[in-house]
C-alpha cells in the first residue's frame, strides 16, 4: 500500500459511495486507475465492504446496551452464537478473552424489552452471567489513522 492507496482508504471510510470520478480528483488519477486500486484493496482485504450504517435511535431503539456475557461450562459456542444471530436487537457481538465469554451490544425499545432478551439469554442460550452498561452516547473515531501505522 502506498501514499494513494491510504488516501483513497481515507476518502472512501468518510464517503463509500464517492463516485471514482470524485476520488480520481482528490488524488489526482485517472478515475479507471482509481477503479483499479479500489478493486486490488478489496481483493486484498484492506477494504472489507461497503455498508450502510443504521442508527438504531431513529428506528425508536434508542436503549443502547453492552453486555459482557459468561456461558454455562456446558453451553456450546457455537449454538451461541448463531443464536445472537437470530436476536434481532444485538447488533454485534464479539468472542472475548477474559473473565467473561463475549460482549455483545443491544438496541432495545425500552428496560423491559431489554429484560426480555436478557432472560431469553438466560433460559435458552446458555447464558450463567451478564453483566450490562447503558451506553451514553457512542464517540466517533477515525479508523483510518490505521493506515498511518502500517
Amino acid at each position: 500500500m502506498d501514499a494513494i492507496d491510504r488516501e483513497l482508504v481515507r476518502l472512501l471510510e468518510r464517503d463509500a459511495r464517492a463516485s471514482y470520478n470524485e476520488l480520481s480528483t482528490q488524488v489526482r488519477l485517472s478515475a479507471n486507475t482509481v477503479a483499479d486500486r479500489v478493486r486490488r484493496l478489496r481483493a486484498s482485504g484492506v477494504i472489507s465492504g461497503f455498508r450502510a450504517e443504521i442508527d438504531p435511535a431513529a428506528l425508536g431503539r434508542g436503549l443502547n446496551m453492552v453486555s459482557d456475557i459468561r456461558l454455562r461450562e456446558d453451553a456450546d459456542r457455537g449454538l451461541f452464537e448463531r443464536a445472537l444471530q437470530r436476536l434481532p436487537q444485538v447488533v454485534s457481538g464479539a468472542r472475548m478473552t477474559g473473565e467473561y465469554d463475549y460482549q455483545i451490544r443491544m438496541a432495545c425499545v425500552d428496560p423491559a424489552e431489554f429484560e426480555t432478551v436478557v432472560n431469553q439469554l438466560r433460559q435458552d442460550h446458555g447464558v450463567r452471567e451478564i453483566r450490562s452498561r447503558l451506553v451514553l452516547r457512542d464517540i466517533a473515531v477515525n479508523t483510518s489513522d490505521l493506515l498511518d501505522l502500517s
